[in-house]
């Protein structure tokens, strides 16, 4: 399920009634703890935070127009997402975070290479997801991404 929308307030009044207050939350948590230098953007039809072409003018090697993308979120039709690249080229995080959601949720977590998926809005580790979020500096990110090339 992919948003038209162009402006991330387009996409947040798209949100149904039941998903606003615990999307909103999610997006609160994400950009109080993404170190500076992100920006946040429609980007995929989702709430997307980037690295700006200013910080690294390369851009996504899919498509260079494109800023690096790092982090999404979005209201799918059965679920809530978080997309995490970072998840899906470092391997440290990716067992960090699953070692740290057992702690953190007695509910089994859903995961793909880099989605996170929450199809029960009140199972959302707010904490942890902003420790994720925390967790990459745009340097950080900008580095694991050249090694990896995803």
């Amino acid at each position: 399920m992919i948003s038209t929308a162009k402006t991330v307030e387009m996409y947040l009044n798209e949100l149904p009634e039941d998903r606003k207050e615990p999307f909103l939350k999610l997006r609160t948590c994400i950009l109080n703890s993404l170190p500076q230098g992100f920006q946040e953007e429609i980007s995929y039809g989702m709430l997307g935070y980037v690295v700006p072409h200013s910080l690294y003018p390369n851009g996504y090697h899919c498509n260079p127009k494109l800023p690096l993308p790092f982090l999404s979120i979005a209201s799918q039709k059965n679920f809530v997402a978080i997309y995490h690249m970072g998840l899906y080229t470092d391997p440290e995080l990716m067992h960090w975070f699953i070692t740290e959601f057992a702690k953190n949720s007695k509910h089994k977590l859903d995961m793909g290479k880099s989605c996170i998926r929450f199809k029960k809005l009140d199972q959302i580790p707010f904490d942890l997801i902003a420790e994720l979020a925390a967790k990459m500096s745009v340097t950080d990110w900008i580095n694991c991404y050249e090694l990896s090339k995803i």
